[in-house]
């Protein structure tokens, strides 16, 4: 990447206030007003959230810290991951077996058979997630099965490796008695390395049976045995963000039905949860990951707990009944046991798969494991997990990007069943993937109709179109559903591009368009930025909110816009009138502004998208007993290609300074190319 440079008075604190008004003094000050007196809508309390996909390696290889990947050989073809010692020379055999295996939902396990008279090292290694990330000093807990077989073999030695294969840590293990059996250690590296690996090292002749074998970081958030990875949910809980949706994105839907998330296939014991293909793995030739699967180390019950742990409110996506329309398109169909195609013509061929009272009744179950007593079945299951109390689930999203009739006929039987039960749990709906065309029209009419309580919509485009449709939410009905703003963000290149970058160009433009979800607060209900993680050796889809490898993490330009919404997205809308009565970013000038009630602040949010400062003159009508003195927030750079990156993890980030209030009126200094957020005090 060629040299950004950045805007060179960041750094400099107040003289950057004196250095740009010299600058733009001889330009008149854009007037706006301020109607603090005259509040308007409230502000969801839980306007700004999270969208959550397992995408990028965005749990196994991301939040989710196992280190073995594969570790129950139950991915086809059952070795991925793995590869023997030395290319096996020392091993008679060693193959993926099936019989007599752990459990009914772990039926497979890797047989090792030594060789008669071998020299050197006998076993098997896990390359890990493109690399095992370990901390020197810091503890890992081992755990496998064994079964001993014929011969002598006495126990195995496990070893972390680095990249060159010197040591980082070693611990014996005995094994002992008949059949399966459970043994464990704590291994300890001596240094730091980000692409560790791990061999298990036979001792003895003869054969042994291996499965489930996890080594995991005995720091995790909230030091759980199967905890996330710490500083992965610290960057979400900075945020203070007000939802988590999860588990997706289009994996909610699969390719096929048979590939859909299932979401009761991912609780209970982590030992017993089946991995499953994930729909990312294949589905660009650019970025072919054909060893991504999904675990489900981290479940439905671990998003509930990661929700609760980062104070956001759960909200689940489930499948309607439809695999995604991108893919097969195959649909369950609406009463009988077997499924269709459902492509542009619907063809009627039979699959075998669930009706869509299946779906139906999975939404029912999961609002009682969320909420329902230690009496109820499901409830007693979240109960058996850890969790007594209710998880006060209080949304539920109905499909995920689907469109079109299929999905309405499908949508309407679904929510009239969830809302029969359940009359409290609001219900999102879809209106497909693009944000305009006549199938959007179409689904966003109908679920007008149906008086659908939030509809989704999602936006990946160009920069200029984020700034162009600042407006958009200005020419919605007040009345009728609230706008979920599901997915967006811009795309320095094209949709999907590999070439696309988490550029400043991008998050500006996505800060600019925030203004106009912000001053329609009585519209817009929620919003999430998408996709959230991703793995810098493992990724499919770019741009990403925050970005990682295996042991360090960094949130991108678009993450700070993210979070500076949502920790000052107030309790009220202020009417905002800009310069000469203008619309909201005519002359590439964004504003918005909320009071939040509790603190007793004034918040108004600026984007100065421009090569030049702008001076502005702000008038707070209406507002009393202001403070002296108000704090900035400003994120800038005169170069619009600006980055951040695991070397500059903060290279472009909030930056604070003081600024002066005379009586009700401010005057400010915009830095070129700036997102600024503005808070001042007065009279609660």
């Amino acid at each position: 990447m060629r040299s950004i440079s950045r805007f060179p008075a960041l750094a400099t604190g107040l003289t950057l206030l004196g250095t740009l008004a010299a600058s733009a003094q001889s330009a008149a000050p854009a007037s706006l007003t301020v109607q603090v007196n005259k509040p308007g809508a409230a502000v969801n309390k839980n306007m700004y959230g999270l969208f959550f996909e397992d995408i990028n390696f965005a749990a196994d290889g991301g939040l989710y810290p196992e280190l073995v990947k594969n570790k129950s050989f139950e991915i086809n073809p059952g070795l991925i991951g793995w590869k023997a010692l030395g290319g096996g020379f020392n091993l008679d055999a060693y193959a993926v077996r099936n019989e007599q295996g752990i459990s009914q939902n772990n039926t497979h396990y890797l047989r090792l058979t030594t060789r008669n008279g071998g020299t050197g090292e006998a076993g098997i290694e896990n390359e890990g997630f493109r690399g095992m990330g370990v901390k020197a000093g810091e503890g890992y807990n081992l755990s496998f099965y064994a079964r001993r077989g014929a011969g002598s073999i006495a126990g195995l030695t496990a070893v972390l490796v680095g990249e060159k294969g010197e040591v980082l840590a070693q611990a014996p293990i005995m094994l002992n008695g008949e059949g399966w059996q459970k043994y464990t250690s704590v291994l300890k590296p001596n240094a730091t390395h980000n692409k560790a690996h791990l061999k298990l090292v036979v001792n003895g002749q003869g054969t042994v049976d291996l499965d489930v074998v996890s080594l995991f970081p005995q720091d995790t958030w909230n030091k759980r045995p199967n905890g996330l990875r710490t500083d992965l949910v610290q960057l979400l809980k900075d945020m203070k963000p007000g939802f988590l949706r999860f588990p997706g994105g289009c994996i909610v839907e699969g390719r096929t039905l048979s590939e859909r998330y299932q979401w009761k296939e991912t609780i209970g014991d982590v030992a017993s949860r089946q991995p499953l293909i994930n729909r990312w793995n294949m589905e660009f030739k650019h970025r072919s990951t054909p060893d991504y699967y999904q675990s489900f180390g981290l479940g439905f019950f671990e998003y509930f707990q990661l929700s609760e742990d980062i104070g956001a409110e759960p909200l689940p996506i489930l499948n309607v009944g439809m695999a995604c329309q991108f893919n097969s398109g195959e649909l369950a169909p609406m009463g009988t046991a077997s499924a269709t195609k459902g492509g542009p013509n619907a063809p009627t061929a039979n699959t075998g798969d669930p009706s869509l009272d299946i779906f139906i009744q999975d939404a029912l179950d999961l609002v009682e494991f969320a909420n329902g007593p230690a009496s109820s079945p499901w409830g007693a299951k979240r109960v058996a997990m850890g969790h007594p109390a209710p998880f006060n689930l209080k949304m539920i999203g109905i499909g995920n990007e689907q469109w079109g009739p299929q999905y309405l006929e499908r949508y309407e039987p679904f929510a009239k069943a969830v809302k029969a039960k359940y009359p409290t749990i609001q219900i999102v709906s879809s209106a497909g993937p693009s944000p305009d065309g006549e199938l959007f029209d179409k689904a966003s009419k109908r679920l007008g109709e149906l008086k659908a309580e939030y509809v989704d919509e999602h936006y990946y485009a160009l920069p200029q179109w984020f700034r162009e449709h600042a407006d958009r939410y200005d020419k919605y009905a007040r009345t009728g559903p609230k706008i979920f703003a599901g997915e967006y963000a811009a795309q320095s290149v094209a949709i999907g591009s590999p070439e696309n970058k988490n550029t400043w160009d991008c998050a500006i433009s996505e800060a600019a368009f925030m203004t106009g979800l912000e001053r329609n607060a009585d519209v817009v209900g929620m919003a999430s930025y998408a996709p959230l993680f991703a793995n810098v050796d493992a990724w499919q889809w770019t741009p990403d909110m925050i970005w990682f490898d295996n042991l360090n993490s960094y949130g991108s330009p678009s993450y700070y816009v993210q979070k500076l919404y949502a920790l000052n997205k107030g309790t009220k809308v202020l009417p905002v009138t800009m310069p000469d009565g203008a619309k909201n970013g005519t002359d590439n000038l964004f504003a918005s502004a909320v009071a939040d009630e509790p603190a007793g602040d004034v918040v108004v949010k600026l984007v100065n998208y421009s090569s030049s400062p702008r001076p502005v003159s702000i008038n707070l009508a209406g507002a009393k007993g202001l403070a002296k003195t108000g704090r900035a927030q400003v994120m800038a750079s005169a170069d619009l290609q600006t980055q951040n990156s695991l070397a500059e993890p903060k290279k472009l980030a909030p930056q604070e300074s003081t600024f002066a209030v005379k009586g009700s009126t401010l005057s400010y200094t915009l830095a070129p190319n700036s997102f600024t957020v503005l808070r001042v005090a007065g009279k609660k």
